[in-house]
């Protein structure tokens, strides 16, 4: 994973996030994650119209650079992007190419926040592709980006449909109506709960620094599927890797059972917006 302080220069931006992905290769990383938007600084801090002109049409620039990366490099590559799909319909992204450069398809973040300096819902519209899970040359991988992370049931349908690691890039930090609170071990719990729940490794991917009137933490992390941390990094831009034991998650899941005891047949409730509790 590459946790990056952003800055102003998106060409720059990229360039570097090429030279980490290069240094991750050089170390035998085979399965590579960007952070969330990763081209540029968090825009949704500000509602300002301008910011829609920041989406790209796929293929762009920028995937396609990545995707020549993939094929020279031999590594998958999760690439997230301000997706422009038609004037007025703009996702929050990921691209995934795989170790030959071929394009495995997209995700589009499902759940988006509105919250002070999270202002996301002015520039991006709810992902309409579902939870795809992308068939790598090394390992089934599935995405939720950001506030995707923090919804069981995201993290749940990724593993029903076989996914053996579940990345999540992110762009977390301060909270400015609450600035003394930091999030970080509240991120990091249910994120690793996930892959718990799942039996399944977790890679969350978040960037670093000021930007605005926000600081984001970094706190990268891999964890595996009893909630183990395999590593974690601290709030300075950098590689954070792992070397994954893929024989874990088959003692995982016959340790702890959790899909095969499940009961969808008494789930219909979840489905519903409210529930209604008794006597209300």
């Amino acid at each position: 994973m590459v946790q990056m302080a952003c800055g102003i220069d998106s060409a720059e931006n990229v360039e570097r996030a090429e030279a980490h992905v290069r240094a991750a290769a050089r170390d035998g990383a085979q399965i590579v994650c960007l952070q969330e938007l990763f081209a540029g600084r968090y825009f949704p801090q500000v509602v300002d119209v301008r910011g829609y002109d920041l989406a790209e049409p796929l293929p762009s620039p920028t995937t396609r650079r990545m995707q020549t990366l993939a094929r020279e490099l031999g590594v998958v590559l999760v690439v997230p992007v301000y997706e422009r799909a038609m004037p007025g319909l703009l996702f929050n992204s990921a691209v995934v190419f795989d170790a030959d450069g071929s394009d495995l398809g997209t995700f589009r973040k499902n759940h988006i926040p509105d919250a002070p300096q999270y202002l996301e819902k002015y520039y991006f519209t709810p992902g309409d592709l579902g939870w795809p899970v992308f068939h790598t040359r090394f390992g089934v991988i599935g995405i939720a980006i950001c506030w995707d992370e923090w919804f069981p049931e995201a993290s749940r349908i990724l593993g029903l449909k076989g996914a053996e690691i579940i990345f999540y890039p992110s762009a977390i930090g301060s909270e400015p109506d609450n600035p003394e609170l930091s999030t970080r071990d509240a991120w990091k719990t249910v994120i690793r709960s996930h892959g718990i729940a799942n039996g399944l490794f977790v890679a969350a991917v978040n960037r670093v620094g000021a930007e605005g009137g926000m600081s984001f933490y970094g706190g990268s992390f891999i964890g595996g599927p009893l909630g183990e941390v395999l590593v974690e990094a601290a709030g300075e831009e950098g590689v954070v890797s792992a070397t994954l034991d893929m024989g874990a998650l088959t003692f995982a899941r016959n340790l702890l059972q959790f899909h095969r005891d499940r009961r969808p047949d008494t789930y219909a409730e979840i489905l519903r917006t409210s529930v209604a509790m008794p006597g209300m």
